[in-house]
């Protein structure tokens, strides 16, 4: 069935009817007949392309009571998301073709996004040797990402080799940015806070040095470089001038570093312990402001659902992480369209136009055109509304937005011009 999104606004521009037939957008204009298609009312809304996460923990293989593939895959499309990035540090972890391919399949399944397997760096993402990559690339999943996170590929030679690999299947590396050595016990952002509450710190320079470090390697070789969940100002120092010598690195925010900052802290409230941690206002500024001038290339959520058991428990015994797919776009109105760092153009970009470009995907990340795939969100950007853990899609409940009055709503999600959200509720 073809769909006509009748005066939408296209990036926050000028009104105009949508016409979506046959997976694509089939015409754009105004006052398009409707010719039997269903009519949605996009009046006061902004379309944008579907949004695609770079960093999503759906927990499937292994810790369904946490998520599924497919209730993170209704959490994604309720966000305004049409693909997302499924990361590797499932049980069994996702180190060979069987497992993406599992991952693959069930997002399939679902129907709901395009759920894109990552795969890991090294077997068991013990950071021993490497994994099966060219299997994991020539599956069906076609897995073109690869990262340990949650685990950093210390050693040197090993990330070396890595980035030589997946050069050669047109890949990207996604490193998750802690030398271990100065984590040992980390609770929170090393600081005076840290001190004062009882917390062990975890410095600023646990993740600029491996940045640092692997901007070096990237050159060196000649190969793709993705730094996972930037948190620090210095951090951001370092990618504006690596890419400033031309090395080919990009960098993603999450947005809870664009909001929260280590204040947080002094609740205990372990919702709030994320990896890695929530920083000084100072950094969030800087995050801010990179994000902005394109040194940050995109918004990821990185997305963490954890079971009851295993966040609602004293702090230096939670597992860190936060959910982050259905407020992600109301967190980037906030910290960045409403202050007037970013347009809904740039929102595109950082959200959808770039991400797609980095994890390589075909059919996403794509203008709001005709003969353009019909993957789109709408946006009502004057929707404000208080956030209920209870009411999310996740089969987690671990929102650090709890309580917080956000702006906008996805009022519609498509996904190939089939609606998988419409008036705000999960079509499936």
């Amino acid at each position: 069935m073809s769909t006509l999104i009748k005066g939408a606004r296209p990036y926050g521009e000028e009104a105009v009817d949508l016409l979506l037939d046959g997976g694509v957008i089939a015409a754009v204009g105004t006052d398009l007949p409707a010719d039997g298609a269903q009519v949605v009312d996009g009046s006061g809304l902004v379309a944008l392309p579907g949004l695609v996460d770079l960093h999503t923990h759906l927990r499937e293989p292994g810790r369904e009571d946490a998520e599924t593939v497919e209730t993170g895959s209704r959490a994604a499309a309720l966000g305004g998301f049409t693909a997302v990035h499924a990361m590797a540090n499932t049980d069994p972890v996702a180190d060979t073709a069987g497992v993406v391919e599992q991952v693959w399949r069930l997002g399939q399944q679902a129907g709901l996004v395009d759920v894109v397997p990552v795969g890991a760096v090294t077997v068991g993402l013990r950071g021993e040797r490497l994994a099966e990559l060219g299997a994991m690339a020539d599956s069906a999943a076609r897995v073109r990402v690869f990262s340990d996170d949650g685990h950093c590929v210390a050693d040197p030679a090993l990330m070396r080799r890595a980035l030589e690999y997946v050069k050669a299947l047109d890949g990207v590396v996604a490193q998750h940015a802690e030398e271990p050595r100065l984590t040992v016990g980390a609770q929170m952002n090393e600081g005076d806070r840290s001190a004062r509450l009882g917390l062990t710190g975890w410095p600023a320079a646990a993740e600029e040095a491996v940045i640092a470090r692997d901007v070096l390697l990237a050159g060196h070789v000649g190969a793709r470089l993705h730094v996972c969940h930037v948190s620090t100002a210095g951090s951001v120092e370092i990618l504006r001038w690596a890419k400033s010598r031309g090395v080919q690195v990009t960098a993603e925010v999450t947005p809870h570093h664009l909001l929260l900052t280590d204040e947080c802290a002094e609740t205990y409230d372990p919702v709030f312990k994320v990896n890695p941690p929530l920083r000084t206002d100072a950094d969030v500024q800087a995050l801010r402001a990179g994000l902005a001038d394109g040194t940050i290339d995109a918004v990821a959520t990185d997305h963490a659902p954890h079971a009851v058991e295993d966040k609602e428990s004293e702090w230096a015994a939670a597992r860190p992480g936060m959910l982050g797919l259905e407020q992600a776009l109301a967190i980037v109105v906030q910290t960045m369209v409403e202050p007037g760092l970013l347009d809904w153009r740039g929102v595109a970009d950082r959200m959808s136009v770039r991400p797609a470009a980095i994890g390589r995907l075909d059919g996403h990340g794509r203008p709001l055109a005709v003969g353009e795939p019909a993957n789109l969100l709408l946006l009502d950007p004057t929707h404000r509304a208080t956030v209920d853990p209870a009411a999310l899609a996740s089969r987690s409940r671990n929102s650090p937005y709890a309580g917080r009055e956000l702006p906008g709503r996805v009022v519609a999600t498509f996904l190939r011009g089939v609606p998988t959200v419409l008036d705000g509720k999960a079509t499936k």
